[in-house]
C-alpha cells in the first residue's frame, strides 16, 4: 500500500489541479444516471419577456410573470401571458433551428421546460443537473428556484440540486437559452458556421455519493522515455484524483486489473498525486487503439472509464507516437450532420462521421472550430483516431478586452477538464486565423501557456497566419514561438489564382517545427460537372486536389507532418450566398450535403491510401 497526504495542491508534475473548472463532473457515463433527454416544452422570447420586466429589470424570483414559474391559475378571474405545453415540443439534445421552420434563423432566447420526478436516493447521496452542451448563454431554475448560468455553447457544466428544493413528484426544470452572438463573447459576432441554438447534447441527472470522485487524469508520465520503457518493460503512469470537497481521511483507490495495478491512497484535501508502476503496457496508436478498464473510487464512490496509455511528443520537426514519427492523415470535421441539416450530437452521429473518416483512410480528424461532443472523442479512442481539439476563439476576438480572455480561458479549462483521459486527442488547439498583433500574440500565447500547465501530455497548437514575401509563402507567425507544431491554412488556388499556382509555389517556415496544414480546401457543389477551370464544379475540386498534393510532395519543406483538409462535408454557413452553388452551404465539403462524395474524395482517399501502404511497408520514416 501507498501512502500519500496532500491538503492542498495548485501544481502536481505539470498537472493543475484546484484552478482548472472544479465543479465539472467528468466521465457521467460511468455513473449513476438519469438522462432527461426528450421531448421538452418551449416558450420563444426574442422580446426577453420571461426574464426582464416593462422597464427591462431582471424579474424578481417569486415574479408571477417570470417563466421560470410555473402559472397557477384557480379562479376565470386569474391570468397569465406564459405557460408551457402542447403542442409546443422540442427535442433535446438538438439545436432548435432544424426542428421547426420557425426557428431556421433565430438567434435570441428560447426558454425549456419539462417535469421529471426524483430519482431513488439513499440519505448521504446528491443530486446534479448535468448539461453536457447548451450555445450559448443558459440560466437554470427548478421549482421556481435559480440553480446557476453558464456561457459557452461547447463544454459540459452542472449543478448540485439542493435537497430541500428537490420534490418527490413533478419537479418543474425551466432553461432559460439564449444565443445571440455580441462581440465581446467566444465565439464573437463573425465565424463561418451555422449558430445551431439550444440545449445541443445529453441532460442527465447524476447521483453520487455527498463526497465523490469528481476529475481525475491518468497517463504514461511524460518524463519517460517512451523506448526504453518498452525494452525495459517498465512504465510509469503519473496522474491526480480529484474529490468534490475536502476531506481528512478515506482511501482513494486506483484499480487497472488487466495491468494487475491495485494501489490505495491516504487522502486529505481534495486531491491526491497518483504514481503508478506497471509492466508489459500495450502502448495505445492507431493500429492498435487498445483501452485499459480504470477503476477509481473513494469510499462507497466507484467510477469506471476506459483509457489507452501513450506519448505524444514533438522531437526536433517530427512527431512521435511512443517515440516513433507519425504522419497526420487528417480531415477536418464541423459538429453537423449534412443530411440532416442540424448540430450532430449522438453516438450514431459519431458512428457514422467516423465511418467516412475511416473510408477516406485518414488516421487523424480536426474537430472545428469548437469542442465536439463527448461522444466523438470517445470514439476516437476505441477506433485509433487522432484528434485535434480546440475551443472558439476564431478571427476577430477582442483581444485587448480582459474579460474576453478570462471566458477564453475558462472554455479551454472545460474542454481540457472533460476530454483529458482520452488518448487519442493529442493536440488541445487554442484558435484559428486570428490577425497578427502584439495584443493578440500576447492573448493567443496566453491561452498556450495555460493549456500546457492543465495538461502537459498533449500538444498545443493554433492555426497561424502565413505571409507572402519576395515570391515564399513564408511562416513567421510569432505565435509560433509557442506553439509546438507550425499549423497553417492556405487556400493557394481557390482564393486567388487558379490550382495550377501550386506548381511554382515556394513555402518556408521561421521555426524548426513540425510543418502542418490544419486546412486546405476548394468549393463544389455535389453534382454539377463542367471543364476543370469552372469554379464550384466537381472537377475543379478535384483538380485542386490534385495539385495541392503534388505541391505537399515536392515543394513542402522537409518537417511537412500532416495536413487536415477542409472540410469532410458540406456544412451550413450564412456566409455562403451563391444562389446558383451555394444557397447558404459552404461548399468545400468532399461529400456533399446529401451525402453523395465528390470527386475530389477519392484523390485525397488515394494519397492517404498510399501513404498508409509505404508506412506499413516501413519505406516512410
Amino acid at each position: 500500500m501507498k501512502n500519500l497526504v496532500i491538503s492542498f495542491i495548485c501544481f502536481l508534475g505539470g498537472y493543475l489541479l484546484v484552478t482548472a473548472q472544479d465543479n465539472i463532473i467528468i466521465n457521467t457515463e460511468g455513473r449513476n444516471t438519469v438522462s432527461l433527454n426528450g421531448i421538452w416544452h418551449y416558450i420563444i422570447d426574442p422580446y426577453e419577456t420571461g426574464f426582464y420586466d416593462y422597464r427591462f429589470k431582471e424579474r424578481r424570483e417569486n415574479d408571477a410573470g417570470a417563466y421560470w414559474n410555473a402559472p397557477v391559475l384557480k379562479e376565470k378571474t386569474d391570468w397569465t401571458e406564459h405557460g408551457f405545453k402542447d403542442p409546443y415540443p422540442i427535442q433535446v439534445p438538438g439545436d432548435w433551428n432544424s426542428q421547426d421552420r420557425i426557428f431556421t434563423y433565430y438567434e435570441g432566447t428560447v426558454w425549456y421546460q419539462r417535469s421529471f420526478d426524483a430519482p431513488k436516493v439513499k440519505k448521504a447521496e446528491d443530486v446534479y443537473l448535468y448539461f453536457g452542451a447548451v450555445n450559448y448563454e443558459t440560466h437554470v431554475y427548478l421549482n421556481g428556484k435559480k440553480l446557476g448560468m453558464h456561457k459557452g455553447g461547447f463544454t459540459p457544466f452542472n449543478f448540485k440540486i439542493p435537497k430541500e428544493l428537490l420534490q418527490k413528484t413533478n419537479n418543474n426544470l425551466v432553461v432559460r437559452v439564449n444565443n445571440n452572438r455580441y462581440p465581446d463573447e467566444i465565439p464573437t459576432v463573425n465565424t463561418d458556421w451555422w449558430n445551431y441554438g439550444g440545449i445541443t447534447r445529453d441532460v442527465k441527472l447524476v447521483i453520487l455519493p455527498e463526497t465523490f470522485v469528481q476529475q481525475y487524469h491518468l497517463q504514461l508520465d511524460q518524463k519517460q522515455d517512451i523506448l526504453t520503457a518498452q525494452k525495459k518493460k517498465r512504465f510509469t503512469i503519473s496522474g491526480w484524483v480529484k474529490l468534490n470537497q475536502l476531506v481528512t481521511g478515506g482511501k482513494v483507490s486506483v484499480q487497472i486489473p488487466e495491468l494487475n495495478i491495485y494501489e490505495d491512497y491516504e487522502a486529505s484535501g481534495d486531491s491526491v498525486k497518483i504514481a503508478l508502476q506497471a509492466k508489459k503496457i500495450e502502448l495505445w496508436d492507431t493500429n492498435n487503439p487498445k483501452l485499459y478498464e480504470v477503476i477509481i473510487s473513494y469510499n462507497t464512490d466507484v467510477v469506471k472509464d476506459k483509457i489507452g496509455f501513450r506519448k505524444i511528443e514533438v522531437y526536433g520537426d517530427k512527431i512521435l507516437l511512443n517515440g516513433r514519427q507519425i504522419f497526420l492523415r487528417g480531415i477536418s470535421i464541423h459538429e453537423e450532420i449534412a443530411q440532416e441539416v442540424r448540430r450532430a450530437h449522438s453516438k450514431q452521429d459519431a458512428v457514422k462521421l467516423f465511418g467516412y473518416v475511416k473510408e477516406l483512410h485518414a488516421n487523424m480528424v480536426r474537430l472545428a472550430h469548437y469542442p465536439h461532443n463527448e461522444y466523438m472523442p470517445r470514439m476516437a479512442d476505441s477506433l485509433g483516431i487522432l484528434v485535434w481539439t480546440e475551443i472558439p476563439v476564431y478571427w476577430t476576438i477582442d483581444f485587448g478586452n480582459q474579460e474576453v480572455y478570462k471566458k477564453a480561458e475558462t472554455q479551454l479549462k472545460e474542454m481540457i477538464t472533460r476530454d483529458c483521459n482520452r488518448a487519442s486527442v493529442i493536440i488541445w488547439s487554442v484558435g484559428n486565423e486570428t490577425p497578427v498583433s502584439d495584443t493578440r500574440t500576447t492573448f493567443m500565447s496566453s491561452l498556450v501557456k495555460e493549456a500546457k500547465q492543465l495538461d502537459d501530455t498533449r500538444l498545443v497548437s493554433a492555426a497561424l497566419e502565413v505571409h507572402y514575401i519576395d515570391g515564399v509563402n513564408y511562416v513567421d507567425d510569432p505565435l509560433g514561438a509557442y506553439t509546438d507544431i507550425v499549423s497553417l491554412n492556405e487556400y493557394l488556388g481557390w482564393y486567388g489564382a487558379l490550382p495550377d499556382a501550386c506548381k511554382t509555389a515556394k513555402w518556408e517556415t521561421k521555426y524548426n517545427k513540425p510543418f502542418f496544414i490544419s486546412e486546405t480546401g476548394a468549393g463544389a457543389k455535389g453534382g454539377f460537372h463542367d471543364v476543370k477551370e469552372m469554379r464550384f464544379s466537381e472537377e475543379f475540386q478535384q483538380w485542386y486536389y490534385q495539385e495541392q498534393i503534388a505541391m505537399v510532395k515536392n515543394n513542402f519543406p522537409d518537417n511537412y507532418t500532416g495536413l487536415s483538409p477542409w472540410i469532410l462535408m458540406d456544412f451550413r454557413s450564412p456566409r455562403r450566398n451563391n444562389p446558383e452553388y451555394q444557397e447558404g452551404w459552404n461548399r468545400k465539403g468532399l461529400i456533399d450535403d446529401k451525402g453523395h462524395k465528390k470527386l475530389a474524395f477519392y484523390v485525397l482517399q488515394q494519397y492517404y491510401k498510399e501513404i498508409e501502404e509505404q508506412e506499413k511497408q516501413g519505406d516512410r520514416k
